[in-house]
């Protein structure tokens, strides 16, 4: 432990976070030193360096990243610690890959930074980092808010590893743009990345989905064809809604993991692979292992790193910067300008509950587009299915009223029996909304439903929806 005063610098070109940073710093018995511009850092080095170095990102002259990239070869062991208003994935994957310590976004705890900074003079001699490599923006992974900026360490800290991860969170929280940014950011980024949603193929179909199939392997069989991990050969394979992965296709995953290594369906050779798995799954694996609905070791195999896509509901700072996005996205779709929104409709916009998240935001960004008359949506354009202006149970009243009526119609005619020519449309209409607000997944729909998988896959084939 140091006997002097740690001496820390504080590179920002705004005043007031300087001075914030020097006075807390300080009242920790800190030495410190400023500095408005990244250039003047490196002057400063010929005189000794710090034992800890925060910066910000975007300044005048030469930018936080820059300063990184410099300090990286000509003090290695140097901790920095990154601060920035612009706390987007981007700048986080930069900073670690450029040797950061650690990502801090603005507005920040002052608290929290002083610990860190402590924490980081503890850690003062270890390696700092992977080299740095170019970073794609990833413009739709989008938030300020602490959970996702926890999401966009944790890309950062994987930057220039291959590790297996596991990425968890409720259907519609963006975990395949996770898994993509992961793969972008990795060694692996000039390869394949497949992805596969394994609770939409027929469990007898996935196997040969999986691992490819040789030619004769079975009926249908005419060619030999490739699989899922031939194809992601090199690069990363992404499994999403692993949960759902029936025993035996745990088992031959389990093999593959371990071994890298499987045969095609009807094959006799083993077929060598380099794949990175990332899975992804909506249930709670660990339960699911109690319960003996999934296999433990393979649970622990896909557990090595894990990664929470937070809901909407808990990210609702994040929700007006998100709409423009998607706003400008359906904007651009219709060939339209992008529509704004009025501060009303932000509001309702942003209390409402987002069941469906990210997904639904999006759809909603399109809807609203289509059905606002205006340039600007209000708080009357939003329905209620949204958070709109109607009255808790109106929709409610609304339908059953208009059943009231079609029921009188029916009777006046002598249209009977009621239920035969009712329930089948009622089921059918549920069963399609419910189906469309989870994208086709059979099991999530179920859910929503009250129903279980096996009765709504029953229900799809006696309804013809299929």
């Amino acid at each position: 432990m140091l006997k002097r005063p740690l001496r820390v610098w504080v590179v920002d070109d705004d005043q007031s976070v300087r001075w914030v940073l020097e006075k807390a710093l300080k009242q920790a018995d800190m030495e410190t030193l400023s500095f408005e511009r990244a250039e003047h850092v490196l002057e400063a080095l010929g005189g000794g360096a710090p034992d800890v170095l925060i910066t910000d990102v975007r300044m005048p002259g030469m930018s936080g990243i820059a300063l990184l990239e410099r300090l990286r070869s000509a003090e290695p062991k140097l901790p920095i610690i990154v601060i920035t208003a612009h706390s987007d994935l981007e700048n986080a994957v930069a900073a670690y890959k450029g040797g950061a310590f650690e990502y801090l976004p603005k507005p920040f705890d002052i608290d929290e930074a002083v610990e860190l900074v402590h924490k980081a003079a503890r850690a003062n001699g270890a390696e700092s980092g992977a080299a740095a490599q170019p970073v794609d923006a990833m413009a739709s992974m989008i938030g300020k808010a602490p959970a996702m900026q926890e999401v966009f360490r944790s890309i950062g800290r994987l930057a220039g590893s291959s590790m297996t991860v596991l990425i968890t969170g409720e259907s519609g929280t963006g975990k395949e743009l996770v898994a993509r940014a992961l793969h972008d950011h990795s060694p692996r980024a000039d390869k394949p990345f497949v992805a596969l949603n394994t609770s939409a193929i027929a469990s007898e179909l996935l196997e040969s989905e999986l691992f490819g199939h040789e030619k004769g392997a079975f009926t249908g069989a005419d060619a030999r064809r490739v699989g899922r991990f031939e194809q992601a050969d090199g690069g990363t394979l992404f499994l999403d809604e692993i949960g759902d992965m029936s025993p035996a296709l745990q088992t031959r995953l389990l093999r593959v993991l371990a071994e890298s290594e499987f045969y095609r369906v009807g094959g006799q050779t083993a077929i060598r692979v380099d794949v990175r798995v990332i899975a992804a799954t909506n249930q709670d694996l660990a339960r699911a292992v109690k319960e003996s609905r999934f296999r433990e070791d393979l649970y622990h195999r896909l557990n090595v790193i894990r990664i929470n896509t937070p809901p909407l509901r808990q990210r609702r700072e994040d929700i007006p910067a998100l709409l423009q996005h998607y706003l400008a996205d359906a904007g651009d779709e219709l060939g339209t300008p992008p529509k704004k929104i009025d501060a009303d409709a932000m509001d309702a916009l942003q209390s409402f509950e987002w069941p469906g998240n990210v997904r639904q935001l999006v759809n909603a960004a399109r809807r609203l587009t289509v059905t606002a008359p205006g340039t600007v949506i209000t708080a009357n354009d939003i329905p209620p299915d949204l958070g709109g202006s109607g009255a808790p149970g109106q929709g409610a009243k609304d339908w059953t009223r208009m059943l009231a009526s079609w029921a009188e119609r029916q009777l006046q005619t002598g249209a009977t029996p009621l239920l035969d020519a009712a329930l089948p449309e009622f089921e059918k209409t549920l069963i399609e909304m419910a189906l469309a607000r989870t994208n086709g997944h059979r099991q999530e729909a179920a859910r929503l439903l009250g129903w279980g998988r096996n009765t709504l896959t029953r229900k799809i084939k006696a309804l013809h929806l299929d």
